[in-house]
């Protein structure tokens, strides 16, 4: 029951935060005259803003809920695992070839299939004589991290001049999409992966239990992953395709909705979905007027929470079991 009141209060709360981050904007907290052109330009800047900012984060949060359950690793995270980097170099390919002219679903698309690629080198390096290693895992992800993000470098460093700010400043994460059509695929493509993983809640719970107790239960281990797997991809391409590399959501916000509701997936992702657009929303709004009128890229913000709270992790007693 109070795991139920908790899921509640989230709701309660969601419009409240996001209507909250309406007011706040460079120049201080105001809401825009919807009488006068400019009002209504603000307002509608901020609008696709604050809907952008919820569902990456509501994409991301889940992702790391989601790879965390799959390979039973409380430090696995899109951002960690890479995931985040090979969808930044296809994006970011996408962006300096130009090909965002011919599709609004050449962004999401070239992130996805980077993505895709990049989850499945650090998976197939982190398997040791059939078994998937923990510590290589994250070994694993910082190496292809590390690889994915230097072509990226490259690819950046051999572009034209023009445009490279708008890459730049998107890399760093922006929640100011390029356009309406982009911010409609995007959302759509995370509210299916969010639907999906949502029907795959009970399956999560056994697959958390270990591969073989798993199909004791009547749960298919390499099907399940595999779709798990999938769906947190395209979670987290979609948002990368939306705003940018935004690290750490994915690690903060799960481990704090577990906290809550407990481990259970039916619970916990919904929680974690709401939990994860308010942290974000927030985030964005705190890099908007910590330093007004210049503003801080929220995966600034993002990464200045989450490397601290990833090193205490890290450092907890119970950390030698998890990445062993």
């Amino acid at each position: 029951m109070k795991n139920s009141r908790i899921l509640w209060l989230l709701g309660l709360l969601a419009p409240v935060a996001l209507v909250g981050a309406l007011l706040v904007g460079g120049s201080g907290t105001i809401w825009p005259d919807p009488r006068t052109e400019l009002g209504r330009a603000i307002l509608s800047l901020r609008l696709n803003r604050v809907v952008c900012g919820f569902a990456v984060g509501a994409g991301l949060a889940v992702a790391g809920a989601v790879l965390q359950a799959v390979l039973r690793n409380p430090l696995a995270e899109p951002y960690v695992l890479g995931v985040s980097s090979g969808a930044g170099l296809g994006a970011g390919l996408v962006i300096l070839l130009g090909w965002t002219a011919y599709s609004v679903f050449a962004l999401p698309a070239g992130a996805f299939l980077l993505a895709v690629i990049t989850l499945a080198l650090v998976y197939t390096l982190a398997r040791q004589h059939g078994h998937l290693s923990r510590y290589g895992l994250l070994l694993s992800g910082v190496i292809i991290s590390s690889v994915m993000s230097s072509l990226l470098m490259l690819l950046i460093s051999l572009a034209p001049v023009e445009g490279l700010h708008g890459v730049v400043w998107w890399l760093l994460g922006n929640l100011q999409a390029d356009s309406g059509a982009l911010l409609m695929v995007g959302a759509a493509l995370i509210a299916v992966a969010l639907l999906g993983v949502l029907w795959l809640a009970r399956d999560l719970d056994a697959l958390t239990l270990g591969p073989e107790m798993a199909h004791h239960l009547g749960v298919s281990p390499a099907i399940i992953t595999a779709l798990a797997l999938g769906l947190a991809t395209l979670l987290t391409a979609a948002a990368v395709a939306l705003s940018g590399m935004i690290g750490f959501v994915g690690l903060i916000v799960p481990h704090g909705m577990r906290g809550l509701v407990g481990p259970g997936h039916r619970r916990l992702l919904p929680a974690t979905a709401l939990a994860g657009g308010m942290f974000l929303v927030l985030c964005d709004a705190l890099g908007r007027t910590l330093f007004a009128p210049v503003e801080v890229p929220v995966g600034v913000v993002t990464s200045l929470l989450g490397g601290p709270f990833f090193l205490w992790l890290l450092r907890r007693r119970r950390s030698a079991s998890w990445v062993e």
